[in-house]
């Protein structure tokens, strides 16, 4: 049997340490990566564009953005926001999440309707942990509306902002004349001056905002519907990632982290909206 020549053990050697190299790297976590780039990509549902300098500040409508600093922080790496697909919460093609651009984020922070959010999974076998976070649709108006059902909204002007769950829904749902705009602040502010018949928005942050003395007078509701999650969705193949996300959520829980963030909104908002209201409430 002849002996391999040195020239041969060195390509077989080479061809296994490439074997390896390439486990090895189909086996890092997206968390490995991230590290690697500097930065964690983030799929949202909403990424509020870039502030420019002179142009005032607004609050978006969800937690997604709070969520998605705080996660960087905890990594110490830069966020890299990227904007989920429109099936990113539930997978319902098969297909990863993808940035608009083309990207791949990390992990994504992704809605999800209650009932399909208790099995854990998305249909392209992602892995989804609970933030914590529900949300519904909610409306409020001025105490003294007609308006006394979600179905009395036909025919209404309806505001809603830009990053929120719920614009189309109310034409679709009752037949309400949509007013877009860019952040919730604008949309309270033209149900404050008579622009708008209600205001549409996460239920969880608008009961915060009715909490301040000055928003009495705007505190007549429809009922919150559509109830949905926000979850955090993970590759499932990542044991190391998935872990580490079940663990933040639960720091998420523990403690006065949701009380806080809520608080902060609404006074956010609401003092955006003070800023902004240059003509006395529409009576």
């Amino acid at each position: 049997m002849n002996t391999p020549s040195v020239f041969v053990l060195l390509l077989r050697l080479s061809a296994f340490v490439l074997a390896v190299s390439a486990f090895t790297g189909a086996q890092a976590g997206v968390l490995d990566d991230a590290k690697t780039r500097g930065a964690v990509r983030i799929g949202q549902n909403y990424v509020p564009p870039a502030y420019t300098a002179g142009a005032k500040f607004r609050t978006p409508e969800g937690v997604d953005v709070i969520l998605a600093e705080d996660i960087a922080k905890r990594l110490n790496l830069r966020l890299d926001s990227v904007r989920n697909t429109n099936n990113a919460g539930t997978g319902d093609d098969g297909k990863a999440v993808q940035a608009s651009k083309g990207a791949r984020p990390d992990i994504a922070l992704v809605t999800v309707e209650e009932g399909a959010a208790r099995s854990g999974a998305a249909a392209d076998g992602s892995v989804l942990i609970p933030t914590g976070y529900s949300v519904g649709a909610m409306a409020i108006m001025r105490t003294d509306t007609d308006i006394k059902k979600w179905e009395q909204l036909k025919g209404r002007t309806v505001c809603l902002s830009e990053g929120g769950s719920y614009v189309g829904q109310m034409t679709a749902r009752y037949g309400a004349v949509e007013k877009v705009m860019r952040a919730p602040a604008d949309s309270l502010l033209a149900v404050r001056i008579g622009q708008c018949d209600a205001a549409v928005h996460d239920d969880t942050m608008l009961k915060e905002l009715l909490k301040l003395p000055e928003w009495k007078k705007f505190s007549a509701q429809l009922p919150p519907q559509s109830r949905s999650m926000l979850m955090v969705k993970v590759p499932v193949a990542d044991g190391a990632a998935i872990a580490y996300f079940r663990q933040t959520v639960a720091e998420w829980s523990r403690g006065d982290f949701w009380t806080a963030q809520k608080k902060k909104w609404s006074n956010t908002v609401a003092f955006e909206v003070y800023l902004d209201q240059n003509v006395p409430d529409c009576h």
